[in-house]
């Protein structure tokens, strides 16, 4: 029989608990609903890995993205996971984060909070940063491999200033700061942000829920944000997580408005024309593109949430995939640059297997970010918990 998990063993990339929050007031998660949480922590990883995967042109994308590419089974298999099924990762992630930090919202005095916060979210973006910037600028060294770091165009200043040895003392400064060669270390910044408002966004949930998630949600129907690391996305769904929580709602059990099986046939047709107008247009209309990306990403979170509980079971059962998820904020920090230039060789060195590049690549640098931590973990605990911020000690 599997013993039930305890929070404190949560490798989720938002929060760790700490003796001292637990110290205040005692507190276990429902054994399930723990279990679940590090499933999807795990699993929105993997997710996030596969969308910074994605190899067609343009690259980069966005709500209304449309695809250069030719239609084929492969291209279009491609832009429907990384466009559409698995768009729902960062806010699912924000909700997480928003429900574990009310959870441990047990007396321990805000600014303690925040202290422990700068550990294990400021200092690992500012970690990761610096890999990514020091990183590139080796590859950049060599040819062959400075040909990749040009392929893939992660310059923040445009192809005209594409390699990081050319940047001026002032560039370095902001994309070490504010701007990270592993543009998804933002998550962590923008917690961060979330973590330091939350006895405004508590008070606000509490207070006035109607008035703030429609201004939250407007903002994130509408994909703006106020700053680079605050936007509607996390202002919604942090809070989500935050209300949730305050309101002890029972989050295992779908509500009766939101029957499983006809939300899920609804998703994937939302899915499937979204995918179908990024081919059929040149410019897929704006407007309706962004309701369906916002459509399939609430619904996503819904479906996929209440639907998993037989995989979630069968998943955390097995000894081996409980491990790995010891290991998901390792996936997530190392993926980004490595995805990117790995995908730009694999590419030329295979050229034409976008497909099987696309669904092979991601696994393979999630199998080298586990293996990685798990040797940093035995060889060099102290330098694995700096990396890390402390997860997973």
């Amino acid at each position: 029989m599997r013993h039930p998990v305890h929070l404190v063993d949560m490798q989720v990339v938002a929060d760790l608990p700490t003796p001292a929050d637990e110290a205040v007031k005692p507190k276990r998660l429902d054994a399930f609903l723990s279990q679940k949480l590090r499933f999807w922590s795990l699993v929105a990883m993997l997710m996030l890995v596969y969308v910074h995967a994605y190899n067609l042109h343009p690259r980069y994308l966005h709500a209304a993205s449309a695809v250069e590419e030719p239609l084929t089974i492969g291209s279009y298999l491609q832009y429907f996971l990384a466009n559409g099924l698995f768009r729902f990762r960062i806010p699912i992630l924000f909700a997480i984060s928003g429900y574990l930090f009310a959870f441990h919202d047990s007396g321990t005095p805000h600014k303690v909070r925040v202290q422990r916060r700068v550990r294990t979210l400021l200092m690992p973006y500012l970690i990761w940063s610096f890999i990514g910037l020091a990183g590139t600028w080796a590859m950049e060294q060599f040819p062959a491999t400075r040909q990749l770091v040009q392929a893939a165009a992660l310059s923040s200043f445009g192809p005209e200033n594409p390699f990081v040895s050319g940047y001026t003392p002032g560039q370095l400064l902001l994309r070490w700061l504010l701007v990270p060669v592993p543009f998804q270390l933002w998550f962590l910044m923008s917690l961060l942000v979330y973590n330091l408002a939350y006895p405004w966004l508590r008070t606000a949930v509490d207070r006035a829920p109607a008035v703030y998630f429609v201004v939250a949600g407007l903002l994130w129907l509408l994909g703006i944000d106020i700053q680079p690391f605050i936007g509607g996305t996390g202002l919604l769904f942090f809070a989500l997580g935050v209300w949730l929580r305050r309101r002890d709602i029972d989050v295992l059990r779908p509500p009766r408005w939101f029957p499983v099986v006809p939300m899920a046939v609804l998703w994937l047709v939302v899915l499937l024309v979204k995918s179908y107008l990024a081919f059929h247009f040149q410019s897929p209309p704006f407007l309706p593109m962004l309701l369906l990306h916002k459509a399939a990403e609430a619904l996503g979170i819904g479906v996929m949430w209440f639907g998993s509980d037989a995989v979630v079971r069968v998943a955390m059962s097995q000894r081996w995939f409980a491990l790995v998820a010891g290991f998901s904020f390792m996936i997530y920090v190392l993926h980004v640059p490595l995805v990117n230039y790995a995908t730009e060789w694999a590419l030329r060195t295979w050229p034409g297997q976008n497909l099987l590049v696309f669904l092979l690549l991601p696994l393979l640098i999630a199998g080298l970010a586990v293996l990685l931590g798990a040797v940093m973990r035995k060889l060099v605990p102290g330098v694995y918990g700096l990396l890390t911020g402390g997860r997973g000690m």
